[in-house]
């Protein structure tokens, strides 16, 4: 088992003391990520005590210890997976050979551009979030979304820590360039357009962490498959801590909806000025954040056709999601079905090289993980005896990445005409006033145990606490 050296000024479980340049090299990075926190992180709560988990170890048991921290001084660090011993290449053209413990130069490019676009994310999703403690709906909300913040910001060492390591002068300029751009910047906006989006009211923030995280979850656990093995190791890790994100965003979205459910007991309908006027989020308005959320979130896999996602699996740079439970892992001559547009008006279905399909599998794995949470919602909403039903649009809705990027279709995935397109936008996608509505709930709540009106109590506290219990000591 790796042992971790928590005294350590950056704790890790790689060794640093033992390689003192790059000790050095991160050590003179950690006050520009200190400045950017100040900055860019959650403003305005840095001297209070927030009751986080610190990772402290990387087995699956005992792996992180709770208590009281302010958040800038939360002790990010360094962890990978304990290396498996004498593991091999599990997919493409490499496989069966040692997994490699150093970048080969035909593919430092590559590597550096994936861990990069994976880092810039991590800061990114901070930038968004950062306001949204002054509209708290508890101190358990709020405790939340700050250890989501500060796992991100750990989550981007665990990158800054790869380019360090393993790409030299290349890799140190791109870690200090993943503080200079941030999210909806005009100069220097974040890579990827989901993390350039305002998140500026709770029901936005689950949405994310549902959506959004859970798209984080696909690609690294496709690069928890990759060839180079500390990557794969880093990638692992983040997984255990990438858990607790998804679920606040299923927690949470689950419980505006039950909220809006006992609401409409209440008043005796399901009318949506009526769910409204009584200060919950109607259900319809949550279906819009739904569709707006996902639709987003497929765009983060990219192109469905792809001949870089087929170069980076013949390589072994990044396999498949659970890669151990397909049955080829090398797919040479094997073939992908795919529907696209005809052109028409219409769709047909070509063969495409299941190599270079791998964006289009990885995010079908993600679409059936989705649609988990829906099912449990809407079995809330059939418990309370209403005929609602809350469903995932087609991932050709709404996009603007791929083969559908731009072709006009309903939620079902059926093609339409513009016109139509144009007119169902403004009923399936939140409107100003739909945001704005949303928004005017978010009144700050933050006497222990209490909840804004517009979301349901959580069915348990944190680390077997109660609800009530202080985990944000405000005073």
């Amino acid at each position: 088992m790796t042992t971790i050296d928590l005294q350590a000024k950056i704790p890790n479980n790689v060794s640093l003391a033992d390689n003192r340049q790059l000790q050095r090299a991160l050590e003179h990075w950690q006050p520009a990520f200190l400045r950017w926190w100040d900055e860019m992180g959650p403003s305005d709560f840095k001297a209070k005590d927030v009751y986080l988990r610190t990772a402290v170890g990387v087995d699956a048991q005992g792996w992180a210890q709770y208590g009281y921290t302010p958040m800038p001084e939360y002790r990010w660090g360094i962890f990978l997976a304990d290396q498996q011993e004498n593991r091999k290449i599990g997919f493409g053209d490499f496989m069966g050979q040692d997994a490699w413990q150093e970048v080969p130069g035909e593919f430092r490019s590559a590597f550096r551009r994936l861990i990069v676009t994976q880092g810039d994310t991590e800061p990114a999703s901070v930038e968004q979030q950062r306001l949204l403690g002054h509209t708290a709906p508890s101190l358990y909300d709020l405790r939340n979304l700050f250890q989501v913040n500060v796992e991100e910001g750990r989550h981007l060492w665990a990158m800054v820590y790869l380019l360090h390591a393993y790409f030299g002068r290349d890799g140190r300029e791109e870690a200090e360039e993943l503080l200079m751009r941030h999210s909806g910047d005009q100069d220097k906006p974040r890579i990827l357009g989901t993390f350039n989006e305002p998140i500026s009211d709770w029901l936005s923030f689950f949405m994310f962490t549902y959506f959004t995280d859970r798209d984080g979850k696909y690609q690294l656990k496709s690069l928890a498959e990759s060839a180079f093995d500390p990557l794969a190791r880093t990638t692992r890790f983040m997984l255990t801590e990438e858990a607790h994100h998804m679920f606040v965003g299923e927690t949470g979205i689950g419980r505006v909806i039950r909220r809006s459910l006992e609401v409409m007991k209440e008043i005796g309908s399901d009318d949506s000025l009526k769910v409204r006027a009584a200060g919950a989020i109607d259900l319809a308005t949550v279906q819009k954040y739904m569709n707006f959320w996902f639709s987003s979130a497929l765009d983060l896999f990219g192109s469905e056709s792809s001949s870089n996602a087929g170069s980076y699996f013949a390589n072994g740079i990044k396999g498949r999601p659970d890669e151990a439970k397909f049955p080829d892992h090398k797919e040479i001559d094997t073939v992908y079905k795919l529907e696209v547009p005809d052109g028409a008006g219409g769709v047909k279905t070509e063969d495409l090289a299941m190599r270079n399909a791998m964006n289009a599998v990885t995010r079908n794995e993600y679409v059936k993980d989705c649609e988990i949470g829906f099912k449990r919602w809407n079995k809330l909403i059939e418990r309370a005896g209403f005929n609602v039903e809350l469903k995932l649009p087609s991932d050709r809705f709404h996009r603007s990445i791929g083969i559908w990027a731009n072709v006009p279709t309903d939620l079902a995935g059926k093609p339409v005409s513009q016109g139509e397109y144009d007119a169902l936008l403004k009923s399936a996608l939140p409107s100003d006033e739909d945001r704005s509505f949303v928004k005017s709930l978010q009144h700050r709540v933050v006497e222990p145990g209490k909840m804004a009106a517009w979301i349901a109590p959580p069915d348990r506290g944190i680390n077997n606490l109660p609800v009530d219990y202080e985990y944000v000591r405000l005073s």
